[in-house]
């Protein structure tokens, strides 16, 4: 089972652009904990996210993009980063959330990534030349 933890650094929403980690300690405890999720064999992806300020929003109200520029003055909460992982439940998945050197003011959320096969057979007809929907498979490096 695929899941995603979300980074949710709280005042990330009001960063500048440009506004980086440098926390020595804590880039490297957060390093660690990256080296300790892949040495595990369950890491398939994880990046961070630079702040809102240097991002844009599309909406699409009437079915027309419309383009916003951050910061986004109602954000309340924003993503800092994440991780994409792969293991046996949602439990696990919790295990290994609760293991990251976050601080006082960081969460994390966990949400399993949707597979193709969790959908009625319908939907997944439709899905199926989406081989980027399908279940991904680990392989042995």
């Amino acid at each position: 089972m695929r899941f995603m933890l979300l980074m949710i650094p709280h005042g990330y929403e009001t960063a500048a652009p440009g506004t980086m980690p440098d926390d020595v300690e804590a880039v490297s405890a957060m390093m660690a904990y990256n080296e300790s999720l892949q040495k595990a064999g369950v890491l398939i992806s994880c990046d961070g996210l630079h702040p809102p300020s240097m991002g844009a929003r599309v909406s699409f109200k009437d079915r027309k993009p419309t383009v916003v520029d951050g910061p986004f003055a109602e954000a309340k909460e924003v993503l800092g980063g994440f991780w994409i992982i792969d293991v046996p439940s949602r439990a696990a998945a919790i295990e290994w959330a609760s293991r990251c050197p976050g601080s006082d003011n960081e969460v994390i959320e966990v949400r399993q990534i949707q597979e193709i096969g969790d959908f009625p057979a319908d939907v997944q007809a439709v899905a199926t030349e989406f081989t980027s929907m399908q279940t991904v498979k680990k392989t042995d490096a």
